[in-house]
C-alpha cells in the first residue's frame, strides 16, 4: 500500500479552496483529508503555499509530443500522447481522432482499448470527432471523409468496449432513433460541426445528445431571430458545453456571456490539443497539409483553425486571467465537469475520500509542479 500526505497548502473542496488541511492518499485512492500538517510515518508532499485539485480531465485532444492520433493509431502513439499533457496538469483524457476513413477508424478504437488495457496512464476511452459532420461547417476537417454509417459502421463505433467513447455528429446527418440506438449502446454524443437550425438541434438534445464540441466554433450562430445552433445550446439547461479558452477560438466577452447564461456545472474546458502541445516542433501535417502554430494559433496557410496548441494548465489560466473566473471554478471546468459529462463523476474530479487519486499540483502562479495519476507521480 502506498500512503502520501499532501498539506501546506489550499485544497480544493466543495466549498473552494481552503487551507490548513491534509489530504491522505493510501493505495490509489483519497483516504481522508483531515486538518493539520502530514502524520508522521507518511510520505509528505509539501505544497508550498500552492494549490491542490483534482487532475484536469480533456476530453478533446488530437495530439501531443509530437504525435497526432490520425497518423498514430497504436498504443504507443496513444501513449505518447497521454505522456505529453501530463505535464500540464491533464490526468485523464480522451485521444481524439479527426474525420477519417473507417479502417483508420477502426484501428485508433483498437489502439486505445488496447492502451486502456495495457494500464496507459491517463486513458479514459477515445473521442471521435466526425465523420459525421456537415460539408458547411467542415472547419479544417476533409469533407470528403463525411458520409452517413450503415448499421454496421455504427457497431463498429460502438466497440470500445472498455472506457469512454465520445462522439461529435451534425444532427441533421441523423435520424432522432439512430441517435438513441447509439445512446442505448453506451455512445456519448456531442453536437459540433453542424449547419444546424435551433429546432434540429432541440431535437439532437431530445434524442440524446448531451455534449456541443467547441460551442461557439463550427456551428450556426445566434441571431435575434434565428437562435442557431449557438442558441440551442445556451438555452438547454442539460447539455455540458466544451470551451477552447485560447484567445482564438471565441472572443473571450462570448465566453463570459456563455457561461453567465448557463446553469453553474455545465461549462467545461477543453483544448482540442494538436501535435505541438508538449512536443518540439511547432508544424505538423493532417490530410497530408502542413499546419503551423505559432504564439499559440494552430491554422493552416489560409488562416483557417486547425485544432489549438493550449494545454489545459494554459486553460485554466486563461479562465481566470481572461475570463475573471474564480480559481476554483475554473478548476472544476477542468476537472469535476468533465468528469461528470463523461459519467465519471463518482469516482473522478473531486479530493474526497473514496475518490481515486488523480491530481493536480499548483504553484501560486498557477504553474504546474506535480501531476499524480491513482496516487503515483
Amino acid at each position: 500500500m502506498t500512503s502520501l500526505a499532501f498539506h501546506n497548502g489550499h485544497i480544493l473542496t466543495e466549498r473552494g479552496f481552503a487551507e490548513g488541511l491534509c489530504v491522505i492518499v493510501e493505495d490509489g485512492h483519497v483516504a481522508a483529508v483531515v486538518p493539520g500538517a502530514a502524520p508522521t510515518g507518511v510520505e509528505a508532499v509539501d505544497l508550498r503555499g500552492g494549490y491542490l485539485a483534482p487532475g484536469f480531465i480533456d476530453t478533446q485532444v488530437n495530439g501531443g509530443g509530437d504525435v497526432l492520433l490520425n497518423d498514430a493509431t497504436s498504443v504507443d502513439g496513444v501513449r505518447r500522447i497521454a505522456q505529453a499533457h501530463r505535464r500540464f496538469g491533464t490526468t485523464g483524457l480522451l485521444p481524439t481522432l479527426i474525420s477519417d476513413d473507417v479502417a483508420v477508424m477502426e484501428k485508433a478504437i483498437a489502439a486505445v482499448r488496447a492502451a486502456i488495457e495495457a494500464g496507459v496512464p491517463g486513458v479514459l476511452g477515445i473521442h471521435l470527432e466526425g465523420p459525421y459532420l456537415a460539408e458547411a461547417r467542415k472547419g479544417v476537417h476533409d469533407p470528403a471523409k463525411f458520409h452517413t454509417p450503415g448499421t454496421d459502421e455504427l457497431a463498429m463505433v460502438a466497440s470500445l468496449g472498455v472506457g469512454k467513447t465520445l462522439l461529435t455528429v451534425a444532427p441533421e446527418r441523423f435520424e432522432p432513433d439512430v441517435l438513441r440506438d447509439l445512446v442505448a449502446r453506451g455512445v456519448i454524443l456531442s453536437a459540433g460541426h453542424t449547419a444546424a437550425d435551433y429546432e434540429t438541434m432541440r431535437q439532437g438534445f431530445a434524442a440524446g445528445i448531451t455534449g456541443v464540441t467547441h460551442l461557439f466554433n463550427a456551428m450556426t450562430p445566434m441571431n435575434s431571430r434565428e437562435p442557431g445552433g449557438v442558441g440551442a445550446a445556451l438555452d438547454d439547461p442539460e447539455a455540458w458545453c466544451g470551451l477552447i479558452v485560447d484567445g482564438y477560438h471565441a472572443h473571450d466577452a462570448s465566453l463570459r456571456v456563455a457561461i453567465n447564461a448557463r446553469p453553474r456545472g455545465r461549462m467545461m474546458l477543453v483544448t482540442d490539443a494538436m501535435p505541438p502541445v508538449g512536443g518540439e516542433r511547432e508544424d505538423f501535417e493532417l490530410y497530408g497539409v502542413t499546419m503551423t502554430c505559432r504564439d499559440g494559433r494552430c491554422s493552416t496557410a489560409d488562416g483557417t483553425l486547425a485544432g489549438s496548441a493550449l494545454d489545459m494548465a494554459t486553460a485554466v489560466r486563461n479562465t481566470v486571467q481572461r475570463l475573471g473566473l474564480p480559481l476554483d471554478e475554473a478548476c472544476r471546468m477542468a476537472s469535476t465537469y468533465p468528469a461528470e459529462f463523461l459519467g465519471l463523476g463518482h469516482e473522478l474530479g473531486h479530493i474526497a475520500p473514496g475518490y481515486r487519486a488523480d491530481l493536480v499540483a499548483l504553484d501560486p502562479d498557477l504553474q504546474v509542479t506535480g501531476t499524480w495519476i491513482d496516487g503515483r507521480a
